[in-house]
């Protein structure tokens, strides 16, 4: 008797990640950009690792919870991305030695091919620092994105640049909420090196003007303990002002909007300070397809006349078979 084998439904995504955020901002009436982040090949633990970090980068407006397997190939995740709004991939591979990242808008290009130099984990960077902040709240809304260098290059660092700005929701500088912008994604480009620094910031606000004490009760909410002290002014007076000299410099200091004021409720100016969540990686922009992970190619760092692009070109679609193949 002929056996027949039971063929699995492929489902790459767990779609409750997206779907339960809205597709138009109610403000704006735009389209909130989406992402997919995943890996196509077999991937060592640490890039595994980045992977979900480059997850929580890219929240609350992409799948935290992608559900990837080895017989899923591209086309599975665009059948997917359609009917969710998904409009971009930031896809993980390491064909040879060295790690890339695609970064692709759907569902018909272009895409961005980079090197990763260098590479850190988020939580190599927590390590890093003696007080590591990185509250859970702060992932309920999307990064200011910063880009810093891109505006002295060519036509490829341009398309570089729409690329990362459409990659995040737009906001309105009228309309938004700043006690909701509490995280900053800033690439900086290296004219010298050709390198792009990835960083990710929390950002923090401090008050000045007040006492250690009262800014430390201020932050915390806890009640401090005043047994050891004869009137409640001596816990106001007791303790110095902050002894940190960027809190001192005018440039580095804000006055607060009413919104803030309800958040930092120390005092009216604050210092606005980055700390660093990670994770974080060098990358080198190499190449630029017309399509989603195909078609011509508009930029290469390494070929440059035209018959050695289509050269560099079919040698890619060759690498790409090979990753689907070991995938597989």
């Amino acid at each position: 008797m002929a056996r027949f084998r039971n063929k699995k439904k492929k489902m790459p995504v767990d779609t409750r990640a997206v779907k339960k955020r809205p597709s138009v901002d109610h403000l704006t009436g735009e389209k909130i950009p989406k992402s997919f982040v995943f890996s196509r090949g077999k991937l060592p633990g640490s890039l595994k690792q980045l992977e979900l970090d480059l997850r929580k980068v890219m929240l609350p407006h992409t799948a935290l919870k992608l559900k990837e397997n080895r017989r899923n190939n591209l086309k599975d995740f665009l059948n997917v991305a359609g009917p969710m709004g998904v409009t971009h991939f930031l896809i993980l591979s390491k064909p040879k030695t060295v790690p890339h990242l695609r970064v692709a808008r759907t569902p018909q290009g272009p895409t961005l091919t980079f090197e990763i130099q260098e590479y850190a984990l988020a939580a190599d960077v927590a390590r890093a620092q003696t007080r590591p902040r990185c509250p859970q709240g702060i992932f309920n809304n999307s990064p200011l994105i910063v880009l810093s260098g891109f505006g002295s290059g060519g036509q490829h660092l341009k398309l570089t640049t729409i690329m990362f700005q459409n990659i995040f929701p737009a906001i309105d500088i009228n309309t938004v909420n700043l006690s909701s912008c509490q995280r900053i994604f800033l690439l900086n480009y290296n004219t010298e090196t050709k390198l792009i620094d990835f960083r990710h910031y929390s950002i923090r606000l401090q008050p000045i003007g007040v006492s250690r004490r009262i800014r430390k009760f201020v932050l915390s909410h806890n009640v401090p303990d005043l047994r050891s002290l004869q009137d409640v002014s001596d816990f106001v007076t007791k303790a110095g002002y902050g002894s940190e000299s960027e809190a001192d410099e005018e440039s580095a200091t804000v006055s607060l909007a009413n919104d803030l004021g309800r958040v930092n409720r120390a005092s009216t100016k604050s210092a606005v300070k980055l700390q660093e969540i990670g994770p974080r990686m060098t990358l080198r922009l190499v190449k630029i397809e017309e399509g989603l992970c195909s078609g011509g190619v508009i930029f290469s760092e390494y070929v440059k006349d035209t018959e050695a692009s289509q050269g560099s070109h079919e040698d890619d679609k060759q690498a790409t078979a090979e990753e689907e193949t070991e995938a597989d």
